[in-house]
């Protein structure tokens, strides 16, 4: 299939682009299809998002709850079990987690923690910012090393 090949589904269409002022046949022409007066005839009129018209607006009705803590850290987070696709001996780090797609940068700000959710078949070299206790386990019981960076 080619750009060229490509057409609406069955049933579907294609609606015509709206063609503004052009003339009053065009049923689109004079007002351009604004109406007559106030605000959102004129251009740059209207109004902000979230604005009720003067009413106090949802956002100022509604109690503000919780607080979020500016020292938090987030890490991305790893179970043991996911570590199974490598091959013996390989030397797992941050990057090449991310590399593999196991994990995402953006939710490895902070670091990357082991977790031990599941089994470790393969005797890998583990090198993150965090490992639970039963993650540490596993990678020794499989004949492993974990290394806190």
């Amino acid at each position: 299939m080619k750009l060229h090949d490509l057409k609406p589904a069955n049933g579907g269409g294609v609606k015509p682009r709206k063609r503004v002022g052009r003339g009053y046949g065009s049923g689109l022409g004079h007002t351009s299809g604004r109406g007559r007066d106030g605000q959102n005839s004129r251009s740059g009129g209207g109004v902000r998002p979230g604005f009720e018209g003067g009413q106090m607006p949802l956002f100022r009705r509604l109690p503000k709850r919780g607080f979020t803590n500016i020292f938090s850290k987030v890490y991305g987070e790893v179970n043991v079990e996911q570590l199974n696709r490598f091959e013996d001996g390989t030397v797992v780090t941050e990057e090449l987690l991310i590399e593999e797609g196991i994990v995402k940068k953006s939710k490895a700000k902070d670091g990357v923690k082991i977790l031990g959710a599941g089994e470790l078949t393969k005797k890998l070299t583990v090198q993150a910012t965090k490992f639970t206790k039963s993650a540490m386990d596993k990678i020794a019981q499989a004949g492993g090393k974990a290394e806190e960076v």
